[in-house]
């Protein structure tokens, strides 16, 4: 073996740290919850709204994770959910799907194990609250 080739493949863990920040994998969370069918939204309405007013006030962040509580440590994860449901779907199925694509994501991205994911449902969007949204705008 050439002295190149076995630097290549010398195991790098012992170089140094990665850390991954709550806020990343927050982030994951986010996203893989509002990839599931059958989620409306993060967030209560309450934290949804005060989300975009955040958004509107200069300064005041881009914080697109409304709705998710994360502690990371050095080799796990937990998480903490808040999601709004669609009307007519079955909300433990949602739920389930939910917690499989969180932990999916967070634990292929990040290397972290998951060891919970908590749902909270706080919500359910009605068909008639989407059509008077649209007659406000």
């Amino acid at each position: 073996m050439t002295e190149f080739a076995e630097q290549r493949s010398r195991n790098t863990g012992d170089l140094g740290r990665t850390t991954i920040a709550d806020g990343v994998v927050a982030k994951i969370a986010f996203l893989a919850a509002g990839d599931v069918p059958g989620v409306h939204a993060l967030g209560s309405g309450f934290a949804r709204s005060v989300g975009e007013l955040r958004k509107r006030v200069p300064g005041g962040g881009t914080s697109t994770t409304h709705g998710v509580k994360v502690e990371v440590g050095e080799k796990q994860a937990a998480v903490d959910l808040d999601i709004v449901a669609e009307y007519g779907e079955i909300i433990p199925q949602v739920a389930r799907a939910v917690r499989e694509n969180v932990i999916s994501a967070v634990e292929r991205m990040t290397g972290l194990e998951v060891v919970e994911v908590n749902i909270a449902v706080s919500d359910v969007k009605l068909p008639e609250e989407e059509e008077a949204e649209e007659r406000v705008r």
